[in-house]
């Protein structure tokens, strides 16, 4: 089992920056590819990005590129969103998930964070 734990969301005017982080505890060796996705009601959870286990590749949603950047620290067992230029219609809650594979459906990860709610005011 792996708990995951989001934290660092907040209230964030537009144009702004925040850095969520996710941290893992219980069975985190071998280390899994982890994930974040955001969800808004009425929405479907939607892919935000992902990076592998080794951190040697990272993938994004083509919504995010160039403003998001997931990074980890495997010694910390912990995954970072580093988030910037936020819109809002970026507000959702976060969260971070874990899988054996990288995919951009929420149904291909195991374990789940609670999540962590970002608001991006205009």
């Amino acid at each position: 089992q792996v708990q995951l734990v989001e934290s660092g969301g907040g209230l964030v005017q537009a144009g702004g920056s925040l850095r969520l982080s996710c941290a893992a505890s219980g069975r985190t060796f071998p280390p899994y590819n982890m994930a974040w996705f955001r969800q808004t009601p009425g929405k479907e959870r939607e892919f935000v990005g992902a990076i592998a286990r080794s951190s040697s590749n990272t993938y994004y949603a083509d919504s995010v590129k160039g403003r998001f950047t997931i990074s980890r620290d495997n010694a910390k067992n912990t995954v970072y969103l580093q988030m910037n230029s936020l819109k809002p219609e970026e507000t959702a809650v976060y969260y971070c998930a874990a899988g054996n594979r990288i995919v951009t459906t929420p149904g291909g990860y195991i374990y789940w964070g609670q999540g962590t709610q970002v608001t991006v005011s205009s």
